[in-house]
């Protein structure tokens, strides 16, 4: 609710890492890491803001935001085949009037 990320090990109940108001203090609405990309995940703030994470380039920040400047984004979901080595990987994003919307990821952030 306040912005912050934190990554587990199965085995501990203490995160690996931790970010602080990642957001600037949005709340999180919705996390997947990538189908296609172990270190890459993707986040969601309540004012439609998705943050990418490739924590092999840079485990401090994110190395991306966009903003999703039209309406609302109340959730979102990842597509993609991490079964194939064509790094295809789409963002779907389910907005407030019921509108869905398809976006893909550039390679860098989906090959394997």
């Amino acid at each position: 609710s306040d912005g912050s990320i934190r990554l587990h090990q199965m085995t501990s109940e203490y995160p690996l890492m931790q970010w602080n108001d990642s957001t600037k203090g949005q709340p999180i609405i919705a996390l997947q890491w990538a189908l296609t990309r172990p270190a890459v995940f993707f986040a969601l703030d309540a004012s439609s803001n998705i943050y990418i994470w490739d924590l092999l380039e840079n485990d401090l920040l994110p190395v991306a935001k966009q903003t999703v400047p039209s309406e609302k984004v109340v959730t979102m979901t990842l597509l993609g085949e991490p079964e194939k080595a064509n790094g295809l990987l789409g963002i779907v994003l389910a907005k407030e009037s019921g509108e869905i919307d398809i976006q893909y990821v550039k390679k860098k952030w989906a090959l394997p």
